[in-house]
């Protein structure tokens, strides 16, 4: 992609911006010029409009309502889309709110995720629906493809906040029984939860035969703990505090938080679980591809 484009969906640039709508936008617009556009085939389902009837045309294709109207025979067309729902759940737990150096948070980054796969879902006739959570559910927003209802999902998105604990086994297994028909979750979390707990979780929608992709946010020195100074580290959920000399813990910290995501990736493995580890200064086409990645699959 050229340096215009990837400019656009650098989330440095679009944290500067308020409106979640036009962030979307942005993301989805300039990530699609660097693509061709794929074909993605389906079965129709979505009304488009009318047109005369014509020769050769199935006769189960005519709307007898109005032809009764206007003594003359129509039909409907209906515009190609797929048969892809998928459902967003956004962690909105305090720790997501986490940031350091002046980068986005990353619940900012989490929701403008959200909103561009949203946008992109619905502009492919893909259905989109979103629940947030923290240690219980908000109400789930129903998948559609419809404008109107993805203009509803970007308005719980502006209005969400990060507050509350992280309870993702309790919070999925309520959730899980919500999703009727099957289809692709798309988690995205910090994941600051025990990893078998969480795993636990997340496979429980694997076996209602969902297909499953986690993006796991972090800010970058919650990787590489790269802190300079002596200071007090506050946990964000429970408000414990810590004196710490992040020098002298560095390393041992490092290789434990390397352990963490060698064991989320390889349990997500075991259960064909999409995992994608992503910081807080990754240009979003990266989260767009992997999602792109994961639809061609399915169909």
């Amino acid at each position: 992609m050229a340096t215009e484009i990837t400019h656009f969906i650098d989330p440095a640039v679009l944290a500067k911006l308020g409106n979640i709508e036009l962030v979307a936008r942005l993301v989805v617009e300039g990530f699609l010029v660097g693509l061709h556009k794929s074909p993605y085939h389906g079965f129709s389902v979505e009304f488009a409009e009318y047109r005369q009837y014509n020769p050769g045309d199935p006769p189960k294709s005519i709307d007898w309502k109005v032809y009764a109207r206007t003594d003359k025979f129509f039909v409907k067309e209906f515009e190609e889309e797929t048969n892809l729902r998928s459902y967003i759940l956004l962690d909105k737990s305090a720790s997501m709110g986490f940031s350091h150096g002046g980068r986005i948070t990353k619940f900012d980054y989490a929701r403008y995720l959200a909103a561009a796969l949203a946008y992109l879902m619905v502009r492919q006739k893909d259905a989109v629906g979103l629940l947030t959570f923290d240690e219980r559910p908000d109400d789930l927003i129903p998948a559609s493809m419809t404008r109107v209802q993805l203009m509803e999902l970007l308005k719980v998105l502006a209005k969400a906040a990060p507050s509350g604990k992280t309870k993702i086994d309790t919070t999925f297994l309520a959730v899980a029984d919500k999703l009727k028909r099957r289809g692709l979750i798309i988690l995205i979390s910090d994941l600051l939860d025990d990893p078998e707990r969480t795993i636990s979780a997340v496979k429980h929608f694997r076996h209602r035969k969902n297909e499953v992709v986690v993006f796991h946010i972090l800010d970058p020195s919650e990787i590489d703990f790269d802190f300079r100074r002596e200071a007090q580290f506050v946990d964000m959920e429970t408000g414990n505090k810590i004196p710490v000399q992040p020098w002298m813990i560095r390393d041992e910290y490092r290789e434990k938080a390397q352990k963490f995501f060698e064991l989320l990736k390889y349990r997500c493995q075991e259960f064909d679980i999409d995992y994608n580890l992503l910081t807080t200064d990754t240009p979003y086409d990266v989260a767009l591809l992997a999602y792109l990645h994961k639809r061609q699959k399915l169909y």
